[in-house]
C-alpha cells in the first residue's frame, strides 16, 4: 500500500529507502467505508488526504438542500478543503467516501513537520498543489465556456474510465445538471 505512495512522490522527486522510511511516519491510514464522512460542513479541516485505492469526493449542501460536489479524487489524487486546511478553520465542504477505500492522512501540523525535516517534500507538495490548481482552472474555464451537455462530453473524453466509475447522479451533481437532464444527454448520444 505504501508503495504506491512512494511511486507517486518519485514521479516528482526522489527519496531513499532510509528517507521514505522516516517520511512515512508523518502519516496515518484509514479504511473508509462506502458513504462514510471525513470531513462535514462546521467541522475544522485537519487533514489532507491520499486516496491509496478507492474514490472520495468534496461537496456543499446548496441554499436549496441540494448535494453540490465540486471534486473527486480516486487512486493517488490528493483531497482537502485547501481553504479550511492552510487557516485551521471550520469547513463549508464534505468530504466522503464514493467507495470504500483505504487512505493515507496527515495533519497540518505533521505536514509542516515533515517539510522541516524533509524539504524536498516542498517540491512534491508544489507539484500536488500546482496540479490541483490547474484542474480547478480548467473546470471553471469549462463551467464558462461549454454547455452543459458539451461538458459532460469533455468528461467523458478526458476520463472515460472515471465517468464509468462514478455513479451518475454524483458526475450531474459535479456538473451541475439534474440527474434527469444527464440522462437525457446520455440517451442522445448512445443512439
Amino acid at each position: 500500500m505504501l508503495n504506491i505512495f512512494r511511486k507517486h512522490i518519485e514521479k516528482f522527486t526522489q527519496v531513499s529507502d532510509d528517507e521514505f522510511e522516516e517520511i512515512k511516519k508523518f502519516f496515518d491510514t484509514k479504511e473508509v467505508a462506502r458513504k462514510e464522512n471525513l470531513l462535514e460542513e462546521g467541522h475544522v479541516c485537519k487533514h489532507h488526504y491520499f486516496v491509496v485505492n478507492g474514490l472520495l469526493r468534496k461537496f456543499f449542501i446548496n441554499e436549496k438542500g441540494i448535494e453540490q460536489t465540486t471534486e473527486f479524487a480516486i487512486e493517488t489524487w490528493w483531497l482537502t478543503d485547501n481553504f479550511a486546511y492552510e487557516h485551521k478553520i471550520p469547513s463549508e465542504f464534505y468530504i466522503q467516501a464514493v467507495e470504500k477505500s483505504t487512505i493515507l492522512y496527515i495533519s497540518k501540523a505533521n505536514q509542516e513537520q515533515l517539510l522541516k525535516a524533509f524539504p524536498i517534500m516542498e517540491r512534491y507538495f508544489r507539484f500536488i498543489y500546482q496540479r490541483a490548481y490547474a484542474a480547478a482552472e480548467r473546470r471553471i474555464k469549462y463551467l464558462f465556456s461549454l454547455s452543459k451537455e458539451e461538458f459532460y462530453l469533455q468528461a467523458i473524453r478526458n476520463h472515460p474510465e472515471f465517468v464509468q466509475r462514478v455513479p451518475q447522479y454524483l458526475i450531474a451533481s459535479y456538473l451541475g445538471l439534474t440527474p434527469e437532464y444527464l440522462s437525457e444527454i446520455r440517451k442522445r448520444h448512445i443512439s
